[in-house]
């Protein structure tokens, strides 16, 4: 009896002894660690606040940021390339806002070189032409600079109806222009949103800025707001409105695009 429970014990021992040795010699197993792709990476010019419409840049505003290269654009700014953008970049205005964080882009700014503001911000080819507002006719003054309008020329028909009484016809001669300043407010002051004012500056093409110099002459002036989802949408200005076909020397637009003139009859 004794001799078998010094065999168990003996066989106890031995298996004990070999699954600590099994396990000591797994602990000393070192794997190594592949190291981690380092991902190319560039520095790109961004915003170091937000920059609103016409502001003009300083050094401060602006900062260096790393980015993936596989994912920056031709057009950001690499300081591997032009280390000395910071300063080069200061003093332009910003035709556009920026966004904190979002990479400056040339496209996006212009340098006055001595003009004023509103020639700097001007795309080629556009005009500015301003015409007056009242709070009747600008929207209540919740039209603000960079919204899109459509602006409707009003005409008041002395005796025009069969009867002999004034008729009033409106025909909506400018669609989804845009608004650059009201009064000499380029831009939304201290996050108002309203702003009450007289005149309202226009970005149009010479053509359009044509027709509304005419119109001005021919009637009363009002400015529709457009919704932001209505940005991209054109209507068709119609040619055959008796507003228009009574008209003198009045230009019909259509897709933004001087289509026709009327003249007395």
């Amino acid at each position: 009896m004794n001799t078998a429970r010094i065999v168990v014990l003996t066989i106890a021992l031995g298996a004990g002894g070999i699954a600590a040795y099994l396990a000591s010699g797994t602990d000393k197993k070192t794997v190594a660690a592949e190291p981690a792709a380092q991902m190319p990476t560039v520095e790109v010019l961004v915003a170091g606040a937000d920059i609103g419409l016409g502001q003009s840049l300083k050094p401060g505003d602006l900062q260096w940021q790393t980015w993936p290269a596989s994912s920056t654009s031709n057009g950001f700014i690499r300081r591997g390339e032009r280390p000395d953008a910071t300063t080069q970049v200061a003093g332009s205005i910003a035709r556009a806002p920026f966004i904190a964080g979002e990479p400056i882009r040339e496209q996006k700014l212009v340098r006055a070189d001595g003009s004023g503001f509103m020639a700097a911000i001007l795309p080629t080819g556009m005009r500015a032409i301003s015409t007056e507002i009242s709070p009747e006719s600008g929207a209540g003054g919740f039209i603000l600079p960079n919204d899109r309008v459509d602006v409707i020329l009003s005409r008041r028909e002395k005796g025009a109806d069969k009867n002999g009484a004034d008729v009033v016809n409106s025909e909506i001669i400018l669609s989804n222009v845009r608004v650059l300043a009201i009064d000499q407010a380029p831009k939304e002051k201290d996050g108002q949103n309203a702003v009450i004012g007289k005149t309202v500056t226009l970005e149009l093409k010479p053509e359009q800025a044509e027709t509304l110099a005419r119109s001005r002459q021919s009637g009363t002036l009002a400015l529709a707001l457009r919704s932001i989802a209505d940005l991209n949408v054109v209507e068709n200005i119609t040619e055959d409105s008796a507003a228009l076909k009574k008209g003198a020397g009045i230009n019909v637009v259509r897709y933004g695009v001087l289509s026709a003139t009327t003249t007395q009859k």
